[in-house]
């Protein structure tokens, strides 16, 4: 089975090389072999020059966007390359530890679930600024509500999907709202979400963190639209597959 992780990345210039090897290194269930596609969303920090020397990996992908278009952007330009069974998001930095994919991608490997979140809560987190805390705290309330989605962090970044889920629907996002997004799609659909714990070492604004408060603002957006729009404007294809009944709310 291939697992492909997608690396949405923009002026990661310092943190960048370790994330790869970790990447590389991380341990994945057995029967599972990766490809890795880095999108460079319009770096202008050295990032695109650093990436250079991955473009010759055997397991390396490098997509180069000529502008700064957003993390959602990003993330639909390398599912659109994606070749894999099963595909999970990386960010580009050290807030989410890769050591944990084998433990996201365990209930899909297993066929317990389609869609996997790890979640930052069921460990408990250390180090999370107040007002981002109450930010993800009210975004998880708002999805839980509107959706029944019955999950403790929306807003985490890890999150695993068996390609046939993500091809159900059509995806719009452009920046940060693709969480809420595919959120707001995936419940609709009636697609269970399993979380798992994960590890995470959260980072500030000086240290290259670029979600702002406009973000939360948008994802609670994202959620209500998608709440309110047609089922017929997620544009699933009439070839749809059929999702296991196990999985489905």
């Amino acid at each position: 089975m291939l697992v492909s992780i997608i690396v949405p990345v923009y002026n990661e210039f310092r943190l960048l090389p370790v994330v790869i090897e970790r990447i590389i290194k991380a341990p994945l269930p057995a029967g599972c072999e990766r490809e890795i596609i880095i999108v460079n969303d319009g770096s202008t920090d050295g990032t695109t020059e650093l990436l250079a020397q991955y473009e010759a990996y055997p397991l390396v992908l490098v997509h180069h966007s000529p502008a700064n278009f957003g993390k959602g952007a990003a993330i639909r330009i390398g599912l659109a390359k994606a070749r894999g069974d099963y595909i999970l998001i990386q960010d580009g930095d050290l807030e989410y530890d890769p050591r944990d994919y084998a433990a996201l991608l365990a209930p899909l490997v297993a066929a317990e679930a389609t869609v996997v979140y790890g979640s930052r809560f069921l460990k408990g987190v250390e180090g999370m600024r107040k007002r981002n805390w109450i930010a993800n705290r009210i975004l998880t309330l708002a999805a839980n509500l509107l959706f029944r989605a019955g999950i403790t962090d929306e807003a985490t970044a890890y999150k695993a999907f068996e390609r046939a889920v993500l091809e159900s629907f059509t995806l719009r996002c452009t920046r940060f709202e693709f969480c809420p997004e595919v959120t707001a799609k995936v419940r609709r659909l009636g697609y269970r979400i399993r979380e798992v714990p994960i590890s995470y070492n959260p980072r500030w604004i000086l240290e290259g963190k670029k979600i702002r408060w406009l973000d939360g603002v948008e994802a609670l957006y994202t959620l209500l639209r998608y709440r309110l729009a047609p089922l017929r404007s997620f544009a699933i294809p009439p070839h749809r597959a059929e999702v296991p009944r196990s999985h489905v709310a």
